[in-house]
């Protein structure tokens, strides 16, 4: 049985820069065969570099990518990309700037074979307090902020370290479930945004991720033991932790093998389609600095079954 296909839901208000976002996840894939939806391609001036052919309703893109239009029938798309040879390796989606996307989350359960891997929601740091107070639209980005996972605060270079260090302490008491991370352009490691990938063997201190304007940096453990997965997932989980992302695959109490994966304040468990591992292992991204790593290292102590 093929693993799902891991999504990406894309959200925030007009003109925070989610179409520059979904071009450089494309240039910047790396192996990746990704597959972007969006409501209309005249919403998503994919760049022209990166199209290779145009069939019907489907962008055919470099490196295997697609970009398929839906319309309103986003459900007919998907199933469009599912039946895809080869199938695409990751699924981006472009809610409209007026949409709410925890809306379209609840929909991916609907189709086996695909699973929530993060839910970004862009914000323009300049414009954003204003939009969220406005006696029209703020109720609407107001809630499009408490539904991400990751908060992408663009535009951060047209800010004062004042006014933005005061917009930080307002988004922990109007979005304190998502992780804020700043970035200009819309530029941010693909490693970040998209998953982590393959969990890798190696228990070691990692390069940062990618320098983007800000830095990141990985750990990656291997341990023997089984775990209790709930309390794990719990401690990863914490604010204190400061985590943006985790992916582990290890066995639990029971003895079964299963997978995790954290982003931002949100975790799932899931069985595995992986053989048992020998061992197990966990990946940890945080930003350069803020990395606990003998705090994780005590939480798998803790968390040992």
């Amino acid at each position: 049985m093929e693993p799902p296909i891991p999504v990406t839901l894309i959200g925030g208000y007009l003109g925070a820069g989610k179409t520059t976002l979904v071009n450089h996840l494309l240039r910047e894939r790396g192996q990746r065969r990704i597959a972007v939806l969006v409501n209309d391609f005249g919403e998503l001036p994919i760049d022209d570099a990166l199209i290779e052919s145009r069939d019907g309703p489907l962008l055919q893109l470099a490196g295997g990518c697609v970009c398929c239009s839906f319309g309103s029938d986003l459900m007919a798309a998907l199933q469009q990309i599912l039946a895809l040879q080869p199938t695409p390796q990751h699924i981006l989606i472009e809610t409209s700037g007026v949409a709410l996307p925890a809306a379209v989350a609840r929909m991916l359960v609907l189709l086996p074979g695909l699973e929530l891997d993060a839910l970004l929601v862009l914000a323009d740091a300049e414009t954003l307090r204003r939009h969220a107070a406005d006696r029209y639209v703020g109720e609407l980005v107001r809630e499009q902020l408490q539904q991400a996972d990751l908060l992408l605060l663009n535009k951060t270079d047209l800010m004062t370290e004042a006014d933005l260090s005061a917009l930080r302490e307002w988004l922990g008491s109007t979005a304190p479930q998502a992780r804020v991370l700043s970035c200009r352009q819309a530029r941010l490691p693909p490693e970040l945004l998209l998953g982590i990938g393959p969990v890798q063997s190696g228990s070691r201190r990692g390069a940062a991720v990618a320098d983007a304007g800000v830095l990141f940096e990985s750990l990656s453990l291997e341990f023997e033991h089984g775990v209790d997965m709930a309390a794990l997932a719990a401690l990863l989980s914490a604010p204190p932790l400061r985590l943006l992302r985790a992916k582990g695959l290890m066995r639990d109490r029971d003895g079964r093998t299963r997978s995790l994966q954290l982003v931002g304040a949100r975790t799932t468990l899931a069985p595995s389609t992986h053989a048992g591992p020998q061992q197990g292992r966990l990946v940890c991204i945080a930003l350069r600095g803020e990395l606990q790593a003998e705090r994780l290292r005590a939480a798998l102590v803790a968390c040992a079954a």
